[in-house]
């Protein structure tokens, strides 16, 4: 697939803002989804969250006129909706219920080596300045959570294969037939949010105890902010930028997430992790950044 079109001067905000949008927002849904599964279990969580989510993103095109997805628009964002959420969020999610949120986000942030996995077996072979990049931000996670520890269980198991999904779904959103703009994410979201509460009741999953207010606006802010405001960031990308910038997120994520837990969870702020935090933010501007005057960079 050939570099998405440069895009016009007076659009140009809209990849930066996509971007801080992933980088800050997803960053810190690790520890809201912390605090919503305390009270109810994974696929009870998520899928509420999604389908919620994705009925506001149709009123939201039915007030505009803009029409809904065909048959095979459905089946596309259907497929892609079930390997980036069902999969690629709702394995994270089952993760979490013993695994700490930073372990979680240090593997999840390896999506982009998968991505350029995938990406090179389909054709879109990642470049040098590509490769460096995501190795610097691997190192910069393995250093960050050196001291962590991720046992093997099913838990782990489900963990490590949730950004193999990811990053499948998101190469196969480049390709497939997907709707325009947010049909696709809507319909994506209520896919998944579907079959999300039917997994859960076939699990016989039901809440831990009373719902209360903190749960109430964990599972808020997910929505209106994980959902609407990082996903429909996250497909925009997908579809204007280069695969390698689209995903540097997953490294800007743990240390949003680290930074959250040392506020809000008591963790503490180490030499060590300071030392990750410089070696992932390099990986991503090596990956993200382009020498002036350089194609890639002025599409990017």
């Amino acid at each position: 697939m050939p570099d998405p079109a440069p895009l016009p001067a007076s659009r140009a905000y809209l990849v930066p803002a996509a971007l801080f949008a992933l980088y800050v927002i997803w960053g810190s849904t690790y520890y809201a989804m912390h605090i919503a599964c305390r009270v109810l279990p994974p696929f009870l969580m998520a899928g509420p969250r999604y389908l919620l989510a994705g009925l506001i993103l149709v009123v939201v095109l039915r007030v505009r006129g803009a029409p809904m997805p065909d048959r095979r628009g459905w089946l596309s964002a259907g497929l892609v909706g079930f390997l980036l959420l069902v999969l690629g969020n709702g394995l994270v999610v089952l993760g979490q219920r013993t695994i700490a949120t930073g372990v979680a986000a240090t593997v999840v942030a390896t999506m982009p080596l998968w991505a350029a996995i995938v990406s090179a077996a389909i054709g879109e072979r990642p470049t040098p300045r590509d490769v460096i990049g995501l190795v610097l931000g691997f190192v910069g996670i393995a250093v960050l959570q050196s001291g962590g520890s991720l046992t093997l269980g099913i838990d782990a198991y489900l963990l490590l294969f949730a950004p193999i999904a990811w990053a499948v779904g998101s190469m196969l959103s480049r390709r497939l037939p997907l709707p325009a703009g947010l049909a696709s994410t809507a319909a994506q979201m209520l896919v998944a949010g579907v079959v999300m509460i039917a997994i859960g009741l076939g699990r016989g999953e039901r809440p831990l105890r009373p719902i209360d207010a903190t749960t109430v606006a964990a599972v808020a802010y997910l929505v209106v902010f994980g959902s609407l405001v990082a996903f429909s960031a996250y497909g925009y990308l997908l579809r204007t930028v280069r695969p390698a910038v689209a995903t540097s997120y997953a490294y800007v994520n743990p240390l949003v997430a680290l930074l959250i837990g040392a506020a809000f969870g008591g963790e503490s702020l180490t030499a060590t992790k300071l030392v990750a935090c410089l070696l992932t933010i390099a990986g991503v501007l090596v990956v993200t950044l382009r020498p002036r005057g350089s194609t890639a960079g002025a599409r990017a």
